[in-house]
């Protein structure tokens, strides 16, 4: 299910502190009023769907998975779709949790990259997945996103 998402005509900017824990998404926005689940607990299914856009406030694509670390019970990654049409010729992101931010007011989250930058980033299609629990994969990627594991704890910016 994919949320409501409006541009505005003043893009958003954001930075991520260095005092952010390895692999927690920073929250922006309004937090709500309390009289539900959310932001900071949520169905991972309700994200599933959520547009992706870089602190320009253009799309990069959308969460299409999350990828839930089993023995820790941690989010690692967003995996992010772009491109493509209708699901044809789309190229797979696993997107570090901790360099997203989640955007509750605009239902969205942000991710402080350029879009060439995301188009030369280590990508996978839907058949042919990488080994996510490969430790030289997972700090590649982490690194590309300026961001160290979440398993290294710690601040999240390298």
């Amino acid at each position: 299910m994919q949320n409501d998402f409006t541009q505005t005509s003043t893009p958003t900017t954001f930075s991520q502190t260095a005092s952010t824990p390895a692999g927690e998404t920073a929250i922006v926005g309004n937090l709500g009023d309390g009289s539900g689940p959310g932001p900071e607990i949520m169905a991972a299914s309700t994200l599933e769907g959520d547009d992706v856009v870089n602190g320009r406030n253009e799309k990069l694509g959308d969460i299409k998975e999350i990828m839930i670390d089993v023995a820790s019970g941690r989010v690692a990654y967003a995996v992010l779709a772009a491109g493509g049409f209708l699901g044809l010729g789309e190229k797979l992101f696993a997107i570090p949790w901790g360099a997203l931010t989640l955007d509750a007011e605009r239902k969205c989250f942000i991710l402080d990259v350029e879009e060439e930058r995301l188009k030369n980033a280590p990508g996978f299609d839907k058949d042919h997945w990488p080994s996510m629990a490969d430790p030289t994969w997972a700090n590649e990627v982490h690194a590309y996103y300026g961001q160290r594991s979440y398993w290294q704890g710690g601040p999240t910016d390298l």
